[in-house]
C-alpha cells in the first residue's frame, strides 16, 4: 500500500507502483525483468518435476539447480524497489538474504538432497497459484479493487468515509481523502501486494505440495484463505488511516526518520505503520497460521524441515518434536525413499 500525496498520484510511483513481488523497480528499465524471472524459475521447478516423475533423475536435479539460482537472481532484483521506495529493512534483508539461500539449496539439490524435491514442489504451486493473479489483467483488478472497497468499509465503520477514486496504478483503489483536512496530506492506495494473494500462495503451494487426505488440505487452505483475508483487511484499514491522520508524526520519530531513514516528513507515519508495525505482526500472523495449518495437515512439516535445514545446515524432525511421528509414518519424510515425496 503505497502512500502518496492526496493532491497528486506521486509522480515518484508512476512505473513502479506494481508493487508485488513481482514488481520491476525503475532503475532497471524494463517492467518485465521480474516477470520474465519468475516465469522462467516456476517454469523450470516444473520442468524438473516432471523429469523426474518421469524418472530422470539427473537431469531433474540439474534443471532444479538451475531453477533456484533463477528463482534467487529473481528476489536479487527486487532489493532497489524495497530499499528506495519502500525503505523496508525487512524486506530489503529477506531479498538480498534470497539469492545465497536459493543458490544453497540448488547446490544442495545438485549434491543429491532429493529431499528437496518436495519444497521445490511447493515453490512451483506458490508461483502457479500468485503469478496468474499478477498477469492476468482482469483477475488483478477484480482483486485489487475488491480489496480497496472492503477496506473503505472497514473505514466507514471506524467513522471515515474519504471515497475512492482511481489511484497511480490505475485502478479505483486510492482512498480520497481531503488534504485540507488531514494532517500529513497524504493518501494511500491498493496495490496487489495489498491484497494477501501473496501469502495466500504460500500456504497454498505448501499445501498443494504434500501428500494428504483431500478433505483435510481443502479445509487447511480454506482456514488460511479466510484468516489472511480478514487479517489482511485490518492492516489495510490500519494503514490507511494511519498514514493520513499522521498517528505516528512525533516529532522524535520523525527526526529520527528523517535524518538516518531519508524518510519524508509528512511519510513517517505510513512508514512506520507499513514497514515496521505492520510487517513485524505480519511475521507473528503468519507463524500463528503455519501453527493452525499443522493440526489441520501435519505433512506440511515436511518441507518446513527442509527451509530449517537450509537456515541452518541441521537436520531437524519437526514430526517427532511436535508428536507426529505418525503422519511420518504414513507418508513422512520418506528421505530413505525419494519417490514417496511426490
Amino acid at each position: 500500500m503505497p502512500s502518496v500525496p492526496v493532491a497528486t498520484d506521486a509522480a515518484s510511483v508512476v512505473g513502479i507502483e506494481r508493487a508485488s513481488t513481482t514488481l520491476t523497480p525503475a532503475i532497471f528499465g524494463s517492467i518485465q525483468l521480474t516477470d520474465v524471472l519468475a516465469w522462467v524459475a516456476i517454469a523450470a521447478f516444473f520442468g524438473a518435476l516432471l523429469l523426474r516423475w518421469q524418472g530422470a533423475l539427473e537431469p531433474a536435479r540439474a534443471l532444479a539447480t538451475g531453477a533456484w539460482v533463477a528463482f534467487g537472481v529473481f528476489w536479487l532484483t527486487m532489493v532497489p524497489y524495497y530499499y528506495y521506495e519502500m525503505q523496508s529493512p525487512l524486506q530489503t534483508l529477506l531479498a538480498v538474504a534470497a539469492l545465497p539461500l536459493c543458490a544453497y539449496a540448488g547446490y544442495l539439490l545438485w549434491g543429491g538432497r532429493d529431499s528437496l524435491f518436495l519444497l521445490t514442489k511447493a515453490i512451483a504451486f506458490m508461483g502457479l497459484i500468485y503469478l496468474p493473479v499478477e498477469t492476468i489483467p482482469f483477475v488483478r483488478t477484480w482483486l485489487i479493487e475488491t480489496t480497496a472497497a472492503q477496506t473503505h468499509y472497514g473505514m466507514e465503520l471506524l467513522g471515515h468515509s474519504p471515497g475512492l477514486v482511481e489511484g497511480a496504478n490505475g485502478y479505483e483503489s486510492k482512498f480520497d481523502f481531503d488534504p485540507e483536512e488531514t494532517v500529513t496530506g497524504r493518501t494511500t492506495y491498493i496495490i496487489l501486494a495489498c491484497t494477501g494473494i501473496g501469502s495466500m500462495a504460500i500456504f497454498g503451494g505448501l499445501i498443494a505440495a504434500v501428500k494428504a487426505p483431500l478433505k483435510r488440505k481443502v479445509t487447511a487452505f480454506s482456514m488460511a484463505i479466510g484468516v489472511i483475508w480478514f487479517l489482511n483487511l485490518i492492516r489495510n484499514v490500519f494503514i490507511g488511516l494511519a498514514s493520513p491522520w499522521g498517528w505516528f508524526q512525533q516529532g522524535w520519530l520523525v527526526s529520527f526518520m528523517t535524518t538516518y531513514m531519508g524518510a519524508e516528513p509528512s511519510r513517517v507515519s505510513f512508514l512506520v505503520a507499513h514497514n515496521y508495525i505492520a510487517q513485524t505482526l505480519s511475521v507473528v500472523a503468519l507463524i500463528g497460521i503455519t501453527y493452525l495449518l499443522i493440526k489441520i495437515v501435519p505433512e506440511i512439516l515436511e518441507p518446513l524441515e527442509e527451509v530449517l535445514f537450509i537456515l541452518t545446515g541441521t537436520e531437524y524432525d519437526l514430526f517427532d518434536a511436535l508428536g507426529k511421528t505418525d503422519v511420518r509414518a504414513d507418508g513422512g519424510s520418506g528421505r530413505a525413499d525419494p519417490d514417496q515425496q511426490q
